[in-house]
């Protein structure tokens, strides 16, 4: 049995330690540099490493292990209310060990190299997608600026290009060629976007887990991935309500004196995720499919009922909830509507 926990606190150079023994009495503190940290590491007894889950956090984790230590990730924010008056390396690393020891405390599943990889794919599309539409913007704007004026969204790009093809145009020459500059920017980044995507979709039918969660309607490629990529071990959710509660999926509660009060969705946990059930939700709700909704199921109810926004809120918890059952059982999704009763 281990009886030692030392609790790190992770940065690009300098690593802080703070060893304790189970009861929480202190051992020792040290400031060491990454190789001075390995070393360590290697020559130490078997001993419960923690650290918070931030950046290379998962690496070390993986390294870590091999080195024969039992290793725990923290959330920052259930390590910062054990920080005392000053904030530094020490205190921090001496907080991971007292938010450690706590018998209720939670703890983040390590990353595998797989997963950080798909991560990486996946943040790389986003990025170039944020970059496209900062660019369509741009544009638009400067045509804005010249009494031209076009709704967003990169279907009325050929719209914009006649304007600038038009011999009779008002633009000066030169608001024309940056115009143009911009719409071969765009152009370029739609390339390099529609090559992510093509080699996420390739990876998504690849991936055992990505395929099967792609049997659900309203599933896509990229939110397989995402959730490959940034969800925790299915099994570390006791339930399928846990885990939309994880995605910040149910409503937010304000409950005192015995009377609850419910709020919006609260938005905890991860945001990538949560947008694309959402999106695809919706999908699943505009006029044309709203056709195959099954009249007196719980979601043709639904829709007579409540708002169009909510119903998709109340559709990507549901959605969360059988993703959880898909992956604890490893089963393909089964739709309740075809479900042939005992």
């Amino acid at each position: 049995m281990k009886d030692t926990m030392i609790g790190v606190d992770l940065a690009k150079s300098v690593f802080q330690l703070h060893g304790a023994d189970m009861a929480g009495h202190l051992k020792f503190r040290k400031k060491m540099t990454r190789v001075q940290f390995r070393d360590f590491l290697a020559k130490h007894e078997p001993a419960v490493v923690v650290m918070e889950a931030c950046g290379s956090a998962s690496y070390w984790a993986r390294e870590v292990a091999k080195l024969g230590h039992e290793v725990r990730l923290i959330a920052p924010q259930y390590v910062r209310p054990f920080v005392k008056r000053q904030k530094n390396d020490a205190a921090d690393a001496e907080a991971i060990v007292v938010a450690a020891q706590r018998p209720e405390m939670r703890f983040v599943e390590p990353k595998s190299e797989d997963q950080q990889a798909c991560a990486v794919l996946f943040r790389a599309r986003e990025r170039l997608l944020h970059q496209r539409t900062e660019l369509v913007n741009a544009l638009r704007s400067v045509l804005y600026e010249y009494g031209h004026v076009f709704p967003r969204g990169l279907a009325h790009l050929k719209r914009i290009e006649a304007v600038l093809a038009e011999p009779a145009s008002d633009l000066p020459a030169l608001v024309r060629e940056e115009c143009q500059d911009l719409l071969e920017q765009i152009a370029e980044q739609t390339t390099r976007i529609e090559a992510k995507t093509a080699k996420a979709r390739n990876l998504a039918r690849t991936n055992d887990t990505a395929r099967r969660l792609q049997t659900m309607p309203g599933v896509g490629p990229q939110t397989a991935l995402a959730i490959n990529s940034f969800a925790p071990p299915m099994e570390s959710f006791k339930r399928g309500r846990d885990f939309a509660a994880w995605l910040g999926l149910v409503p937010r509660q304000y409950t005192s004196g015995g009377k609850e009060r419910l709020g919006r969705i609260s938005k905890a946990g991860q945001t990538d995720i949560r947008y694309l059930l959402i999106i695809g939700a919706m999908s699943r709700l505009t006029v044309l499919a709203r056709k195959s909704i099954q009249e007196g199921s719980w979601l043709a109810r639904m829709l007579h009922r409540k708002p169009l926004m909510l119903v998709a809120i109340a559709l990507a918890n549901k959605m969360a909830r059988t993703i959880w059952a898909m992956m604890t059982r490893k089963e393909d999704y089964r739709d309740p509507a075809s479900a042939v009763p005992a």
